[in-house]
Protein backbone atom coordinates (compact mmCIF):
# COMPACT_ATOMS: atom_id res chain seq x y z
CA UNK A 1 0.00 0.00 0.00
CA UNK A 2 2.75 2.41 0.77
CA UNK A 3 4.37 1.91 -2.57
CA UNK A 4 1.06 2.19 -4.52
CA UNK A 5 0.44 5.60 -2.45
CA UNK A 6 4.41 6.95 -3.76
CA UNK A 7 3.47 6.08 -7.04
CA UNK A 8 0.48 7.46 -6.88
CA UNK A 9 1.62 10.83 -4.99
CA UNK A 10 4.83 11.03 -7.76
CA UNK A 11 2.30 10.67 -10.69
CA UNK A 12 0.45 13.73 -9.78
CA UNK A 13 3.23 16.14 -8.60
CA UNK A 14 4.16 15.25 -12.08
CA UNK A 15 0.77 15.51 -14.34
CA UNK A 16 -0.19 18.70 -12.45
CA UNK A 17 3.21 20.20 -13.01
CA UNK A 18 2.76 19.26 -16.70
CA UNK A 19 -0.67 21.00 -16.56
CA UNK A 20 0.68 24.45 -14.94
CA UNK A 21 1.40 27.99 -16.23
CA UNK A 22 5.34 27.13 -15.67
CA UNK A 23 5.10 24.07 -17.78
CA UNK A 24 6.32 25.93 -21.01
CA UNK A 25 9.04 27.47 -18.96
CA UNK A 26 10.56 24.30 -17.42
CA UNK A 27 10.44 22.43 -20.76
CA UNK A 28 12.76 25.30 -22.20
CA UNK A 29 14.84 25.56 -19.10
CA UNK A 30 18.41 24.58 -20.62
CA UNK A 31 19.52 22.38 -17.36
CA UNK A 32 16.69 20.00 -18.54
CA UNK A 33 16.44 20.50 -22.15
CA UNK A 34 19.28 20.31 -24.80
CA UNK A 35 19.32 20.29 -28.09
CA UNK A 36 19.20 16.03 -28.12
CA UNK A 37 16.31 15.54 -25.64
CA UNK A 38 14.07 18.86 -25.83
CA UNK A 39 10.21 18.82 -26.50
CA UNK A 40 10.09 21.65 -28.42
CA UNK A 41 12.77 19.79 -31.20
CA UNK A 42 11.19 17.03 -30.95
CA UNK A 43 7.88 18.47 -32.29
CA UNK A 44 9.21 20.18 -35.16
CA UNK A 45 11.08 17.29 -36.32
CA UNK A 46 7.82 15.34 -36.49
CA UNK A 47 6.22 18.23 -37.91
CA UNK A 48 8.80 18.08 -41.13
CA UNK A 49 8.50 14.12 -41.57
CA UNK A 50 4.59 14.76 -41.61
CA UNK A 51 4.77 17.42 -44.23
CA UNK A 52 7.38 15.48 -46.22
CA UNK A 53 10.65 16.90 -45.50
CA UNK A 54 13.43 15.52 -44.36
CA UNK A 55 14.32 16.63 -40.57
CA UNK A 56 17.64 15.87 -40.67
CA UNK A 57 18.45 18.16 -43.44
CA UNK A 58 18.80 21.01 -41.18
CA UNK A 59 19.90 21.50 -37.88
CA UNK A 60 16.95 21.23 -35.44
CA UNK A 61 16.20 17.81 -35.08
CA UNK A 62 19.38 14.96 -33.47
CA UNK A 63 16.36 12.15 -32.42
CA UNK A 64 16.92 8.81 -33.85
CA UNK A 65 14.71 8.18 -36.88
CA UNK A 66 13.06 5.17 -34.36
CA UNK A 67 12.10 7.81 -31.87
CA UNK A 68 11.01 9.92 -34.85
CA UNK A 69 8.31 7.22 -35.78
CA UNK A 70 6.90 6.62 -32.30
CA UNK A 71 6.27 10.20 -31.23
CA UNK A 72 5.01 10.77 -35.51
CA UNK A 73 2.40 7.93 -34.13
CA UNK A 74 1.73 9.09 -30.80
CA UNK A 75 1.34 12.58 -31.65
CA UNK A 76 -0.94 11.96 -34.87
CA UNK A 77 -3.20 9.35 -32.87
CA UNK A 78 -2.95 10.36 -29.37
CA UNK A 79 -1.64 13.70 -28.43
CA UNK A 80 -3.94 14.36 -25.66
CA UNK A 81 -2.41 10.91 -23.69
CA UNK A 82 1.06 12.59 -24.26
CA UNK A 83 1.66 14.00 -20.18
CA UNK A 84 -0.08 10.59 -19.11
CA UNK A 85 2.20 8.75 -21.41
CA UNK A 86 5.33 10.36 -19.86
CA UNK A 87 4.11 9.75 -16.53
CA UNK A 88 3.51 6.45 -16.83
CA UNK A 89 6.97 5.95 -18.32
CA UNK A 90 8.64 8.17 -16.09
CA UNK A 91 6.86 5.66 -12.87
CA UNK A 92 7.91 2.43 -15.03
CA UNK A 93 11.55 3.56 -14.45
CA UNK A 94 10.89 3.95 -10.94
CA UNK A 95 9.23 0.72 -10.87
CA UNK A 96 11.81 -0.70 -13.30
CA UNK A 97 14.83 0.92 -10.83
CA UNK A 98 13.20 -1.33 -7.11
CA UNK A 99 12.72 -4.45 -9.21
CA UNK A 100 16.59 -3.98 -10.51
CA UNK A 101 17.54 -3.08 -6.94
CA UNK A 102 15.91 -5.92 -5.39
CA UNK A 103 18.27 -7.79 -8.13
CA UNK A 104 20.94 -6.33 -7.36
CA UNK A 105 20.58 -7.28 -3.49
CA UNK A 106 20.22 -10.82 -3.69
CA UNK A 107 23.35 -10.16 -5.77
CA UNK A 108 25.34 -8.67 -3.01
CA UNK A 109 24.58 -11.28 0.10
CA UNK A 110 25.81 -13.88 -2.34
CA UNK A 111 29.01 -11.70 -2.85
CA UNK A 112 28.77 -11.55 1.08
CA UNK A 113 28.54 -14.62 1.89
CA UNK A 114 30.73 -16.03 -0.47
CA UNK A 115 33.49 -14.18 0.72
CA UNK A 116 32.93 -14.15 4.53
CA UNK A 117 35.70 -16.94 4.99
CA UNK A 118 38.13 -13.72 4.47
CA UNK A 119 36.67 -11.14 6.67
CA UNK A 120 38.93 -10.25 9.60
CA UNK A 121 36.97 -11.19 12.85
CA UNK A 122 36.57 -7.59 14.54
CA UNK A 123 35.13 -6.85 11.19
CA UNK A 124 32.23 -9.30 11.14
CA UNK A 125 30.32 -6.84 12.38
CA UNK A 126 30.27 -4.58 9.26
CA UNK A 127 28.35 -7.33 7.29
CA UNK A 128 25.20 -6.33 6.36
CA UNK A 129 22.48 -7.99 7.55
CA UNK A 130 19.09 -8.83 5.66
CA UNK A 131 16.86 -6.43 6.96
CA UNK A 132 19.76 -3.67 6.24
CA UNK A 133 19.22 -4.64 2.72
CA UNK A 134 15.80 -4.95 2.67
CA UNK A 135 15.47 -1.41 2.99
CA UNK A 136 17.72 -0.15 0.11
CA UNK A 137 14.97 -1.18 -2.94
CA UNK A 138 12.27 1.60 -0.90
CA UNK A 139 15.15 4.20 -0.81
CA UNK A 140 16.18 3.65 -4.94
CA UNK A 141 12.07 3.84 -5.46
CA UNK A 142 11.97 7.32 -3.17
CA UNK A 143 14.84 9.15 -4.38
CA UNK A 144 13.70 8.33 -8.49
CA UNK A 145 10.63 9.12 -7.87
CA UNK A 146 10.91 12.19 -5.21
CA UNK A 147 14.20 13.66 -6.86
CA UNK A 148 13.69 17.15 -8.26
CA UNK A 149 15.98 15.95 -10.85
CA UNK A 150 13.80 13.49 -12.18
CA UNK A 151 10.65 15.12 -11.59
CA UNK A 152 11.72 18.05 -13.72
CA UNK A 153 13.40 15.79 -16.67
CA UNK A 154 9.20 14.13 -16.82
CA UNK A 155 7.55 17.22 -16.63
CA UNK A 156 9.80 19.18 -19.28
CA UNK A 157 8.45 15.83 -21.39
CA UNK A 158 12.19 15.63 -22.71
CA UNK A 159 13.40 12.22 -24.44
CA UNK A 160 15.74 11.70 -21.38
CA UNK A 161 12.63 9.86 -20.08
CA UNK A 162 12.75 7.24 -22.42
CA UNK A 163 16.35 6.54 -22.47
CA UNK A 164 16.41 6.15 -18.49
CA UNK A 165 13.62 3.99 -19.04
CA UNK A 166 15.90 1.95 -21.86
CA UNK A 167 19.33 2.21 -19.09
CA UNK A 168 16.49 0.51 -16.28
CA UNK A 169 15.60 -1.96 -18.69
CA UNK A 170 19.17 -2.94 -19.35
CA UNK A 171 20.34 -3.16 -15.65
CA UNK A 172 17.05 -5.25 -14.24
CA UNK A 173 18.08 -7.36 -17.55
CA UNK A 174 21.47 -7.79 -16.37
CA UNK A 175 20.70 -8.68 -13.01
CA UNK A 176 18.54 -11.32 -13.69
CA UNK A 177 20.50 -12.91 -15.67
CA UNK A 178 18.15 -12.25 -19.39
CA UNK A 179 20.89 -11.47 -21.82
CA UNK A 180 18.99 -10.78 -25.27
CA UNK A 181 16.42 -7.80 -22.88
CA UNK A 182 19.99 -6.43 -21.70
CA UNK A 183 21.28 -6.52 -25.08
CA UNK A 184 18.43 -5.05 -26.66
CA UNK A 185 17.70 -2.53 -24.29
CA UNK A 186 21.40 -0.98 -23.65
CA UNK A 187 21.68 -1.31 -27.73
CA UNK A 188 18.08 1.09 -28.01
CA UNK A 189 20.04 3.42 -25.43
CA UNK A 190 23.16 3.65 -27.34
CA UNK A 191 21.33 3.92 -30.76
CA UNK A 192 19.57 7.31 -28.77
CA UNK A 193 22.13 8.76 -26.89
CA UNK A 194 25.64 6.97 -28.04
CA UNK A 195 27.01 6.89 -24.22
CA UNK A 196 25.24 4.06 -22.97
CA UNK A 197 27.04 2.50 -25.09
CA UNK A 198 30.16 2.00 -21.90
CA UNK A 199 27.37 -0.29 -20.20
CA UNK A 200 28.15 -2.99 -22.36
CA UNK A 201 31.11 -4.06 -19.75
CA UNK A 202 29.72 -3.82 -16.56
CA UNK A 203 26.55 -5.75 -18.00
CA UNK A 204 29.23 -8.31 -19.99
CA UNK A 205 30.30 -9.17 -16.50
CA UNK A 206 27.18 -8.99 -14.28
CA UNK A 207 25.15 -11.30 -16.83
CA UNK A 208 28.81 -13.99 -16.94
CA UNK A 209 28.46 -13.88 -13.04
CA UNK A 210 24.63 -14.44 -12.76
CA UNK A 211 24.38 -16.88 -15.29
CA UNK A 212 27.90 -18.38 -13.87
CA UNK A 213 28.86 -19.53 -17.32
CA UNK A 214 32.13 -19.68 -19.24
CA UNK A 215 33.15 -16.29 -18.64
CA UNK A 216 34.72 -15.84 -21.81
CA UNK A 217 31.88 -17.08 -23.83
CA UNK A 218 29.70 -14.80 -21.76
CA UNK A 219 31.31 -11.91 -22.95
CA UNK A 220 31.43 -12.59 -26.40
CA UNK A 221 28.11 -13.89 -26.69
CA UNK A 222 26.88 -10.78 -24.53
CA UNK A 223 29.49 -8.72 -27.05
CA UNK A 224 27.76 -10.64 -30.29
CA UNK A 225 23.92 -10.28 -29.59
CA UNK A 226 24.69 -6.36 -28.66
CA UNK A 227 26.36 -5.63 -31.86
CA UNK A 228 23.76 -7.25 -33.78
CA UNK A 229 21.01 -5.86 -31.97
CA UNK A 230 22.74 -2.00 -32.36
CA UNK A 231 23.37 -3.22 -36.20
CA UNK A 232 19.67 -3.58 -36.31
CA UNK A 233 18.42 -0.37 -34.67
CA UNK A 234 20.73 1.54 -37.19
CA UNK A 235 19.48 -0.94 -40.67
CA UNK A 236 15.87 0.16 -39.19
CA UNK A 237 16.93 3.58 -39.09
CA UNK A 238 17.63 4.00 -42.69
CA UNK A 239 14.62 1.51 -43.81
CA UNK A 240 12.64 4.36 -42.04
CA UNK A 241 14.67 7.36 -43.96
CA UNK A 242 14.00 5.65 -46.88
CA UNK A 243 17.52 3.68 -47.27
CA UNK A 244 19.07 6.77 -46.54
CA UNK A 245 22.11 6.74 -44.15
CA UNK A 246 22.05 10.29 -43.89
CA UNK A 247 20.77 10.59 -40.17
CA UNK A 248 24.20 9.66 -38.91
CA UNK A 249 25.84 13.33 -39.04
CA UNK A 250 22.84 14.54 -36.89
CA UNK A 251 22.84 12.30 -34.38
CA UNK A 252 25.83 10.42 -33.86
CA UNK A 253 27.60 12.96 -35.40
CA UNK A 254 26.17 16.15 -33.61
CA UNK A 255 26.91 13.97 -30.48
CA UNK A 256 30.83 13.65 -31.44
CA UNK A 257 31.20 17.29 -33.18
CA UNK A 258 29.38 19.37 -30.78
CA UNK A 259 28.43 21.78 -33.14
CA UNK A 260 25.92 23.29 -31.66
CA UNK A 261 27.03 25.48 -28.41
CA UNK A 262 23.83 26.29 -26.47
CA UNK A 263 24.81 26.54 -22.93
CA UNK A 264 24.27 23.59 -20.60
CA UNK A 265 24.79 21.98 -17.17
CA UNK A 266 28.30 20.47 -19.12
CA UNK A 267 31.22 21.27 -19.68
CA UNK A 268 31.73 21.32 -23.70
CA UNK A 269 29.79 24.59 -24.73
CA UNK A 270 31.86 27.04 -22.72
CA UNK A 271 35.46 26.02 -24.06
CA UNK A 272 34.66 25.61 -27.55
CA UNK A 273 32.61 29.29 -27.76
CA UNK A 274 36.14 30.38 -26.53
CA UNK A 275 38.63 27.92 -28.53
CA UNK A 276 40.52 29.12 -31.56
CA UNK A 277 38.64 27.06 -34.20
CA UNK A 278 41.97 25.55 -35.94
CA UNK A 279 42.27 23.63 -32.53
CA UNK A 280 38.62 22.49 -32.69
CA UNK A 281 39.55 18.86 -33.82
CA UNK A 282 42.28 17.97 -31.40
CA UNK A 283 39.99 19.01 -28.58
CA UNK A 284 36.80 17.65 -29.63
CA UNK A 285 38.42 13.75 -30.05
CA UNK A 286 40.26 14.53 -26.29
CA UNK A 287 37.04 15.65 -24.61
CA UNK A 288 34.89 12.24 -26.45
CA UNK A 289 37.80 10.02 -25.36
CA UNK A 290 37.49 11.33 -21.69
CA UNK A 291 33.72 11.05 -21.83
CA UNK A 292 33.82 7.44 -23.91
CA UNK A 293 37.24 5.56 -23.24
CA UNK A 294 39.32 7.02 -20.84
CA UNK A 295 37.95 5.50 -17.69
CA UNK A 296 36.51 2.39 -18.87
CA UNK A 297 40.00 -0.18 -18.69
CA UNK A 298 41.34 1.06 -15.51
CA UNK A 299 37.65 1.02 -13.57
CA UNK A 300 37.21 -2.36 -14.96
CA UNK A 301 40.57 -3.49 -13.89
CA UNK A 302 40.14 -2.34 -10.66
CA UNK A 303 35.96 -2.90 -10.27
CA UNK A 304 35.39 -6.28 -12.33
CA UNK A 305 34.15 -8.06 -9.22
CA UNK A 306 32.13 -5.13 -8.51
CA UNK A 307 30.01 -4.95 -12.05
CA UNK A 308 26.91 -3.14 -10.19
CA UNK A 309 29.42 -0.25 -8.38
CA UNK A 310 31.10 -0.30 -11.84
CA UNK A 311 28.24 0.25 -14.04
CA UNK A 312 26.87 3.60 -11.29
CA UNK A 313 30.15 5.18 -11.82
CA UNK A 314 30.46 4.99 -15.83
CA UNK A 315 26.81 5.98 -15.82
CA UNK A 316 27.53 8.80 -13.45
CA UNK A 317 31.13 9.62 -15.44
CA UNK A 318 29.32 9.71 -18.91
CA UNK A 319 26.93 11.97 -17.58
CA UNK A 320 29.53 14.45 -16.54
CA UNK A 321 31.40 14.54 -19.48
CA UNK A 322 28.74 14.09 -22.56
CA UNK A 323 28.15 16.57 -24.94
CA UNK A 324 24.78 17.72 -23.95
CA UNK A 325 24.11 16.59 -20.16
CA UNK A 326 20.90 17.42 -18.75
CA UNK A 327 19.52 16.97 -15.00
CA UNK A 328 17.47 13.76 -15.74
CA UNK A 329 20.32 12.22 -16.46
CA UNK A 330 21.84 13.39 -13.43
CA UNK A 331 18.56 11.94 -11.60
CA UNK A 332 18.78 8.45 -12.53
CA UNK A 333 22.33 7.90 -11.45
CA UNK A 334 21.41 9.43 -8.33
CA UNK A 335 18.52 7.16 -7.79
CA UNK A 336 21.39 4.30 -7.78
CA UNK A 337 23.17 5.56 -5.10
CA UNK A 338 21.35 4.10 -2.34
CA UNK A 339 22.18 0.71 -3.00
CA UNK A 340 25.56 1.67 -1.69
CA UNK A 341 23.98 3.25 1.52
CA UNK A 342 26.65 0.63 3.55
CA UNK A 343 29.29 2.81 2.07
CA UNK A 344 28.57 6.28 3.27
CA UNK A 345 29.95 5.97 6.58
CA UNK A 346 33.24 5.54 4.74
CA UNK A 347 32.41 8.49 2.40
CA UNK A 348 34.39 12.24 4.17
CA UNK A 349 32.87 14.65 1.54
CA UNK A 350 28.79 13.97 2.09
CA UNK A 351 28.27 17.15 3.43
CA UNK A 352 30.64 19.14 1.40
CA UNK A 353 28.91 17.14 -1.95
CA UNK A 354 25.24 17.98 -0.81
CA UNK A 355 25.82 21.76 -0.10
CA UNK A 356 27.42 21.80 -3.22
CA UNK A 357 24.33 19.96 -4.99
CA UNK A 358 21.89 22.67 -3.41
CA UNK A 359 24.27 25.69 -3.94
CA UNK A 360 24.63 25.26 -7.55
CA UNK A 361 21.27 24.09 -8.11
CA UNK A 362 20.01 27.25 -6.93
CA UNK A 363 22.58 29.27 -8.67
CA UNK A 364 22.28 28.08 -12.02
CA UNK A 365 19.04 29.42 -12.89
CA UNK A 366 19.61 32.64 -10.92
CA UNK A 367 23.01 33.69 -12.55
CA UNK A 368 20.98 32.31 -15.97
CA UNK A 369 18.69 35.19 -15.33
CA UNK A 370 20.97 37.72 -14.74
CA UNK A 371 23.10 37.05 -17.34
CA UNK A 372 20.36 36.63 -20.35
CA UNK A 373 17.81 38.64 -19.17
CA UNK A 374 19.04 41.67 -16.49
CA UNK A 375 22.25 41.52 -18.77
CA UNK A 376 24.00 42.18 -15.60
CA UNK A 377 26.31 38.71 -15.60
CA UNK A 378 27.93 37.11 -18.39
CA UNK A 379 28.78 33.38 -19.55
CA UNK A 380 31.10 33.25 -16.66
CA UNK A 381 29.10 33.28 -14.18
CA UNK A 382 26.47 30.42 -15.24
CA UNK A 383 29.98 28.37 -16.37
CA UNK A 384 31.63 28.94 -12.96
CA UNK A 385 27.89 27.25 -11.49
CA UNK A 386 27.91 24.69 -14.28
CA UNK A 387 31.76 23.45 -13.06
CA UNK A 388 30.98 23.74 -9.87
CA UNK A 389 27.97 20.96 -10.25
CA UNK A 390 30.01 19.32 -12.58
CA UNK A 391 33.21 19.27 -9.67
CA UNK A 392 30.61 18.33 -7.45
CA UNK A 393 29.59 15.26 -8.62
CA UNK A 394 33.54 14.33 -9.38
CA UNK A 395 33.47 14.51 -5.72
CA UNK A 396 30.61 11.98 -5.08
CA UNK A 397 31.99 9.60 -7.49
CA UNK A 398 35.68 9.81 -5.91
CA UNK A 399 34.27 9.80 -2.82
CA UNK A 400 32.20 6.43 -2.98
CA UNK A 401 35.02 4.71 -4.59
CA UNK A 402 37.26 5.79 -2.30
CA UNK A 403 34.99 4.64 0.64
CA UNK A 404 34.50 0.98 -1.39
CA UNK A 405 38.18 0.72 -1.27
CA UNK A 406 38.35 1.81 2.70
CA UNK A 407 35.21 -0.68 3.25
CA UNK A 408 37.08 -3.20 1.53
CA UNK A 409 40.09 -2.61 3.32
CA UNK A 410 38.33 -2.61 6.71
CA UNK A 411 36.97 -6.48 6.16
CA UNK A 412 40.07 -7.63 5.20
CA UNK A 413 42.70 -6.36 7.65
CA UNK A 414 39.86 -5.25 10.28
CA UNK A 415 38.87 -2.20 12.11
CA UNK A 416 41.97 -1.39 13.92
CA UNK A 417 43.55 -0.32 11.07
CA UNK A 418 47.09 -1.70 11.98
CA UNK A 419 49.57 -3.14 9.55
CA UNK A 420 52.68 -5.02 11.45
CA UNK A 421 51.41 -3.93 14.41
CA UNK A 422 51.72 -0.28 13.99
CA UNK A 423 49.03 2.17 13.44
CA UNK A 424 48.26 2.27 9.83
CA UNK A 425 46.45 4.83 7.78
CA UNK A 426 44.57 4.72 4.38
CA UNK A 427 45.97 7.75 1.87
CA UNK A 428 44.11 8.09 -1.24
CA UNK A 429 47.11 8.62 -3.91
Amino acid sequence: MALILKYLIAGLVRYWLIHTDYWQTIANRVEIATPLNSWKRLIEGVYLYDHGINPYEGDSFHESPVMLILFHFLLKKVPYLLPVIFVVLDALTAHILYMTSKAFIRIFKESQEREKGDVAEDSKTMLLKDSQLNEVPNYVLSVYLFNPYSVLNCVGMTTTVIQNLLLAVSLWGASSGQRILACVFIALATHQALYPILLVVPISILLANVNQGCNKCSYIRTLLVFVLCWGFCIFISAFIMDGSYDYFYNTYGFILTVPDLKPNIGLFWYFFTEMFEHFRLLFVCSFQINALALYLVPLTLRFYKEPVLLATVLIALSTIFRSYPCVGDVGFYLALLPLWRHLFVFMQQKFIVGCAFLITSALGPTVWHLWIYSGSANANFFFGVTLSFATAQIFLITDLLFAHIKREFTLKNGSSRQVDGKLARLVLR
